[in-house]
């Protein structure tokens, strides 16, 4: 009987209670897109701003002004302040510089690491390889050295073989002597009879000699040494992607000779600088694609590895081929 009652006297003043008496529920905004004020919803603000203050109807945006320098908001917000840049500590280094847009990525500095799935609170020193030990992989901003044991070197030479090897290198030296001699006397022939600026454009010293050393003789093609004849030709299975998907190998490269590296494929010192501010497999990638992109369909996986051949990078040169065949990217020509 009392609940009865009490209903009919809610119906009864219902009407007569003004509508503010109650709290109103929330504005219900689409925060993708937008931010409460009050009662209405305004348009946020665009990445790189924050709010100065807030829209006046529904649906518009108030006033938005461009964060402070050393601040950033990366999506639109409402926020009335910007977030302040993060500083990287005195053992890194800017990986990527703070804008109005993003926040600065900071790195580890040459010589230092630290694991990405690992706190960083202070970057861990670059391990060495010890004597017996030679480098599998270069210490990066996120990776430790990676050492592996030498191979045993050869056993010491017996008192037989020693009496053995002055006999052998007497007819070796005698050997290499004739060989010097014709080819100079070849070069030196080429040069009286075809001086220099008379000469067809295209041809190398020493290509071809005259007919004292043989109409077709090659004189011993003095700038294909014995290591290009071992070193097989590779063929790429899918073209420039094949190429491309290498990439990733040559940062095996030892780090203090990449610079070299890149200078012998024609990339000039003010573009490698260019790329120092990116971790060491970002930069080696950036590098190769410039050198792709400026040498069109002529590059090939061939001439990256004759550069590191010359430069004496033998070991790494083998990896690389290993790695491209093993992966299926290139298969040995026949």
């Amino acid at each position: 009987m009392t609940k009865f009652l009490l209903l009919v006297v809610l119906i009864l003043i219902g009407p007569l209670i003004p509508t503010g008496a109650f709290p109103r529920p929330g504005v219900d905004c689409d925060y993708s897109l937008e931010y409460p004020s009050g009662s209405i919803c305004c348009l946020n603000c665009p990445a790189g701003t924050r709010k100065a203050s807030p829209c006046t109807g529904a649906g518009e945006e108030g006033k938005c002004e461009e964060c402070d320098d050393g601040t950033y908001t990366e999506h639109g917000n409402g926020l009335s302040q910007c977030f302040k840049c993060t500083q990287c500590r005195s053992d890194q280094e800017i990986k990527r510089p703070c804008t109005h847009v993003q926040d600065a990525k900071c790195q580890c500095k040459p010589g230092g690491f630290c694991a990405p799935d690992q706190a960083c609170e202070a970057c861990k020193k670059c391990s060495r390889c010890k004597k017996d030990e030679e480098i599998v992989r270069n210490c990066t901003s996120t990776t430790n050295t990676e050492c592996k044991k030498k191979h045993p070197g050869p056993a010491s030479p017996s008192a037989n073989s020693l009496m053995i090897v002055p006999s052998l290198l007497i007819p070796t030296f005698i050997i290499i002597g004739v060989i010097i001699f014709a080819v100079w006397r070849c070069r030196r022939t080429e040069s009286v009879r075809n001086p220099p600026d008379r000469r067809k454009a295209g041809k190398h010293d020493g290509e071809y000699c005259p007919t004292e050393c043989g109409e077709t003789q090659s004189c011993l093609n003095l700038s294909r040494t014995l290591e290009d004849v071992e070193f097989p030709t590779l063929v790429a299975v899918n073209g420039e992607v094949s190429l491309r998907k290498c990439f990733e190998y040559f940062d095996e490269i030892d780090y203090s000779h990449h610079k070299r590296f890149f200078r012998r494929l024609g990339i000039v010192d003010n573009v490698i600088k260019s790329k120092d501010h990116l971790s060491y497999e970002d930069k080696i990638h950036d590098l190769l694609t410039i050198w792709v992109e400026k040498e069109g369909r002529e590059a090939t996986l061939n001439d990256l590895l004759r550069a590191l051949r010359d430069l004496n990078q033998r070991r790494t040169a083998e990896t690389v081929k290993e790695k491209a065949v093993l992966n299926g990217h290139y298969s040995v020509e026949r």
